[in-house]
């Protein structure tokens, strides 16, 4: 899964909640690409913990080791962490935890119910989610990057909503035609021969798009992906 995508998967739960709660979804997808380093940490592969959330989950729990920072210095110990069925249920997680907050502080967290995104990551911060003194920074620097603050302002409108999801799926496309032409460009560059029969209507969509010149001898590993391609119908 890649940026694109794994963005694009946690957008619609994040919209739902924000409209459920408040809780700014740019905000939501920020402290999840944080914390599960795009999906990836160990954590979110072993239990689908997206926020490093401690404690017992709907799954049960898994030891895992943390850093965290006391007066300001980097701290590694091992601590438990909630374990979830699903993506889904992490999201609906983290935003109970924002709503609820903890036993000795139930408001924790509400200093980011319905703030821009500046503001609920300074105030998630400062709520104590956690420890590290540079973590607003990172959720800013991760919102503007992938200018997660759109998403923020969606109120509920279906179709704002769909558009949102096809403009990651269409950059992520957009990626792919781009890595399809790298792996043309180099098959092309081979051992050279004029165009077989077989793949005249492969080349002429592949030209008619705009995702190659009008290739003059080309290699025969060249003239066979793109009628691979066609075939698929990648072109």
């Amino acid at each position: 899964m890649n940026k694109n995508e794994f963005i694009s998967t946690l957008t619609p739960c994040a919209i739902s909640d924000m409209q459920r709660c408040g809780i700014p979804a740019s905000l939501t997808i920020a402290q999840a690409i944080l914390e599960s380093n795009w999906g990836t940490s160990g954590l979110t592969q072993q239990a689908n913990n997206l926020f490093g959330i401690k404690g017992k989950g709907p799954a049960g729990s898994v030891d895992m080791p943390t850093t965290e920072y006391v007066q300001g210095k980097p701290v590694k110990v091992t601590a438990s962490f909630r374990k979830y069925r699903s993506w889904a249920e992490s999201v609906a997680d983290h935003s109970n935890l924002i709503l609820g907050g903890t036993r000795d502080n139930p408001t924790r967290y509400h200093g980011v119910l319905n703030a821009n995104y500046k503001t609920a990551a300074e105030e998630i911060w400062k709520g104590g989610y956690a420890t590290d003194p540079q973590y607003p920074a990172k959720l800013i620097a991760i919102m503007e990057a992938y200018n997660l603050s759109r998403y923020d302002s969606l109120k509920g409108d279906a179709e704002e909503m769909e558009k949102a999801e096809l403009q990651q799926q269409l950059q992520a496309l957009t990626k792919r035609v781009e890595d399809l032409q790298g792996q043309l460009s180099q098959l092309a560059a081979r051992d050279r021969m004029p165009i077989p029969v077989w793949a005249e209507s492969a080349v002429k969509t592949a030209v008619a798009k705009g995702i190659i010149d009008t290739p003059d001898q080309c290699s025969y590993d060249f003239y066979r992906m793109l009628a691979l391609f066609e075939r698929l119908k990648l072109l």
